[in-house]
């Protein structure tokens, strides 16, 4: 079943009718949609921000629900901005539509009672939290660099503060200013691939610590924040291909249909894939967790991710 229809290509610069080289905007799934009005729980009266307007539609169900003046929606697209803007004045009573970085939210129309992202973040902005009221909420969908995105609901205790759990499985296109292309692989290698790894081999298919199972992707990139990873086809297989952001260590996984061993090569300083292994592994012990066990807690900057209860935090 499709979760979205795609409504932009490559930031507005594809060329023709079909697919671009990425996804940048879309209209969500209805049921998605829903859900995560129902996760933020507006109620008359409240002031609500969001971030990412798209094509409107779900700026058009809060100004419904909270009514126009109440709503504020920013894009960072004008040219989406501005075609949104102009069915939401067709439908009747438009909610305010802003052009800018939703990393920054929108100040002018602070405090807010809630703050409802249609673009997935790596991080919590700290505008967001500034500008909510201490009992307000934040919904966004909340996606580690290495895997797993899921929606979180936080509620506002200070300006620097929030803490909440996440409530269901998502795919959203990232904020822009969250995206990461990463560091090009040959800084990693410094003439050293493939001879200076250490060789090795592992029973766990990649696939299913970091693509198959939305509560383990989840797990493993919510113990593991600073990794990130990228695919190769060759083939009927993948290598999957793990760095760090602070450009220190490599490996890579050859994962080959229909066999028990996969390769592994690691280098640096760091075991990349030992370490996603034991995040696995963790996972396992703790009973298969699914998504809704899971909570983070935003302090300032600092994103620290929890299963159960806050007083026990990943840890890799």
């Amino acid at each position: 079943m499709p979760t979205a229809v795609v409504t932009q290509w490559s930031d507005g610069h594809g060329d023709g009718t079909g697919p671009g080289d990425w996804p940048t905007s879309s209209a969500s799934l209805p049921s998605l949609v829903a859900g995560m009005l129902g996760d933020l729980d507006p109620r008359p009266g409240d002031r609500v921000l969001e971030i990412g307007t798209g094509t409107g539609w779900n700026a058009a169900l809060l100004a419904r629900r909270l009514g126009p003046d109440h709503v504020t929606t920013i894009e960072l697209d004008r040219t989406v901005a501005d075609k949104a803007a102009a069915r939401l004045t067709a439908a009747g009573s438009p909610p305010r539509v802003v052009v800018g970085d939703g990393a920054h939210g929108c100040p002018d129309t602070a405090p807010h009672d809630g703050v409802l992202a249609t673009c997935s973040v790596t991080s919590i902005p700290p505008a967001w939290l500034e500008q909510t009221r201490p009992g307000g909420r934040i919904v966004a969908p909340y996606s580690p660099l290495l895997a797993g995105g899921r929606i979180v609901r936080l509620t506002v205790s200070s300006p620097t503060r929030a803490e909440g759990r996440f409530v269901r499985p998502s795919a959203f296109m990232r904020l822009r200013g969250h995206r990461y292309s990463g560091t090009p692989a040959d800084r990693y290698m410094n003439g050293d691939w493939p001879a200076g790894a250490d060789r090795s081999w592992t029973r766990l298919d990649p696939a299913d610590a970091l693509r198959y199972d939305w509560a383990a992707a989840l797990a493993v990139g919510l113990t593991l924040p600073d990794l990130y990873q990228r695919r190769t086809a060759y083939g009927d297989g993948w290598t999957w291909w793990l760095f760090d952001t602070a450009v220190t260590s490599w490996a890579t996984v050859d994962a080959i249909p229909d066999t028990e061993r996969y390769d592994v090569r690691q280098h640096g300083p760091r075991r990349l894939w030992d370490e996603i292994e034991n995040a696995w592994d963790q996972w396992q012990k703790a009973g298969w967790p699914g998504v809704e066990r899971y909570g983070l807690t935003v302090d300032g900057t600092t994103h620290t991710a929890w299963l159960d209860t806050p007083d026990n935090p990943l840890h890799h």
